[in-house]
């Protein structure tokens, strides 16, 4: 296979994202052990296995479709179930839960980064074959991990950063908060399909999720280059 061939551009796209959405999902559960849930570790959803954690549209269908299109590649993966009212202290606890996920993102692309300066880093010419196919997955996983992380932290439910603002804000107005929730996947579709095909110059992800994205990115290959 090679770059122009459709199973090609889809596997270099696909494979590093549900790697990196499983591991997101999964740092959410392993936090929640850690301050006193194991709601997750007793339905076994602290396993690595993708299959447990796979939703067939926001994990295959839609980034499929996006990698097709040549358009920004996200999904999402089943939620990792967690209990908040026994977390030692529900509050903060679901705080950290919820950074959990973003920061296993920002850990996987440094370990992405370093992969690329020890492998590719004195590479005088771009890989072809399976070096290629390498290399391609490794950037890929490093963008993917960074927008994630990045695109998780908006301050909307049913981002982690929803959670974040909802546990920071006093507690009447976290009660008011958390009742968006319901409204979460519609206000993703509207916020990141709808508007954007209604007013372009509103697009979240470009306004507000691009431009932090993009700058750490430089920041993590320049990490790599101390590799090289």
């Amino acid at each position: 296979m090679t770059p122009d061939n459709v199973v090609y551009a889809a596997a270099v796209w696909i494979i590093p994202l549900v790697i990196a959405i499983v591991f997101h999902e999964v740092a959410h559960g392993l936090m929640a052990r850690a301050l006193g849930d194991p709601t997750a570790a007793r339905l076994n959803r602290l396993s690595f296995n993708p299959l447990r954690h796979v939703d067939p549209v926001g994990t295959v269908i839609l980034p499929l479709a996006l990698a097709l299109a040549k358009a920004p590649v996200f999904g999402w993966a089943k939620p990792v179930p967690v209990d908040g009212t026994r977390l030692r202290n529900p509050r903060w606890g679901m705080v950290a839960v919820a950074l959990a996920g973003p920061g296993m993102n920002f850990a996987l692309a440094a370990v992405a980064a370093v992969a690329l300066g020890v492998l590719f880093g004195g590479a005088e010419a771009p890989p072809q074959g399976l070096a290629g196919f390498v290399l391609a997955n490794l950037v890929n996983f490093l963008l993917i991990n960074i927008f994630l992380a990045v695109f998780n932290l908006l301050p909307l439910p049913p981002f982690d950063g929803g959670h974040v603002v909802q546990g920071v804000l006093p507690r009447r107005l976290a009660v008011e908060w958390a009742k968006l929730a319901r409204f979460g996947f519609p206000l993703v579709i509207i916020l990141l399909v709808v508007v954007p095909m209604i007013w372009p110059g509103a697009s979240i992800v470009a306004k507000l999720v691009g431009p932090p994205a993009d700058w750490l990115v430089r920041q993590y290959l320049g990490f790599a280059q101390a590799f090289s």
